[in-house]
């Protein structure tokens, strides 16, 4: 049965196939000559994530989203009268019925259609752009952000890995093509949309003035939460989400340990910012910056909502998987750099076991 420990076992097996055949390639990223693994690589760290995804029991909001797609039509011809009815996020609403007037009421296979869209993106983007593919795929399912996103939430981490997986748009500053898909990764989820001012702020040199103007807002709005609550209930009003303000009482906001947990790239990122200036990768400036987007809105979570507020860094937090296997690699001196790869899993294994087993109450195994 595959759980959590089964894929990063898997993760591990595939990453030992690829040393010892060593298909390692030298290539050419953003004017710079890195390793990357092979793409079937990323391909075979997948598809056990897939199926694990798509064949998943009653979990999270597995429930909602099954009896959504149960009563979603199965004719594209129900589609201008299901878009006539002005629904909240219609291209979610459409993608069900073009998904069921194929397969028909699968909802098993519905599930892994999502889970392969969202696996392949994600994975495939750090088989191109990590020095590390296993590294990152090993972050990916031990931050939990693999179960938490293709168990739960699925709807927002459509256009999230779509987007992601549209990384080259935004280091070829092709504006136009993102903000494009970044519309209709808004017919998703509205929350997609924070990815066009995005765009703009995290070019650039890492931490850069408008990082640190980021950064200034956020303190600013924690500082001054009341009149930002009120900024953010009339800028909501009128919208899927007016209610979002009224619920932040009743919301102990975002863990603290997960907050931390998604600040260590970023501090790192500070540590060793003299090689990332250095190096001058457009890749890795765009993780810093992106990475710096995701902790200062987790910071902001903590004080509104884990829920709302929470949920928005996985549009940005994704880079932190290219960003900390390449500060691990290039800061460190070899030795040490193997001490911390060693703490670093030890660190998130512990992260993980607390996150699914006593915060969720889900079994590793």
């Amino acid at each position: 049965m595959l759980n959590t420990i089964t894929i990063l076992i898997w993760i591990a097996i595939v990453t030992a196939a690829v040393f010892m055949t060593g298909t390692r390639r030298l290539v050419t990223q953003c004017g710079k000559q890195e390793y990357r693994y092979p793409r079937a690589a990323g391909w075979a760290i997948a598809i056990p994530i897939i199926i694990w995804a798509g064949t998943r029991g009653y979990v999270a909001d597995t429930t909602l989203y099954r009896i959504g797609f149960q009563n979603a039509a199965d004719s594209i011809l129900a589609i201008p009268g299901y878009l006539m009815s002005q629904p909240q996020d219609p291209g979610y609403g459409v993608f069900q019925i073009i998904v069921k007037s194929i397969i028909g009421n699968n909802d098993v296979l519905y599930f892994t259609i999502i889970a392969a869209i969202c696996a392949l993106c994600v994975l495939l983007t750090y088989q191109k752009y990590s020095c590390s593919l296993a590294m990152s795929a090993f972050l990916f399912v031990a931050s939990c952000d693999c179960y938490q996103w293709l168990f739960n939430g699925m709807r927002q981490f459509i256009p999230a890995a779509i987007l992601f997986a549209a990384m080259g748009f935004l280091l070829q500053k092709r504006y136009p093509a993102f903000i494009l898909l970044t519309l209709v990764g808004a017919t998703f989820h509205l929350s997609a949309l924070l990815l066009i001012p995005a765009a703009f702020l995290v070019q650039g040199k890492a931490w850069n003035k408008k990082t640190l103007l980021f950064f200034a807002v956020i303190a600013a709005a924690i500082l001054f939460l009341g009149q930002f609550t009120s900024f953010l209930e009339t800028a909501l009003s009128n919208t899927q989400y007016d209610d979002v303000v009224s619920q932040f009482a009743d919301d102990d906001g975002t863990n603290i340990l997960r907050v931390l947990v998604y600040a260590v790239p970023v501090i790192l990122s500070l540590i060793g910012k003299k090689h990332i200036d250095r190096y001058d990768s457009p890749i890795i400036n765009l993780s810093v910056n992106m990475s710096i987007l995701s902790l200062g809105i987790y910071i902001l979570s903590m004080f509104t909502s884990g829920i709302y507020i929470g949920r928005i860094p996985i549009f940005f937090s994704l880079y932190n998987y290219i960003l900390l296997p390449w500060e691990i690699e290039t800061i460190f001196e070899h030795r040490s750099a193997t001490l911390v790869r060693v703490l670093m899993v030890c660190f998130y294994m512990a992260f993980c076991y607390y996150q699914m087993t006593i915060s969720w109450g889900i079994s590793l195994f």
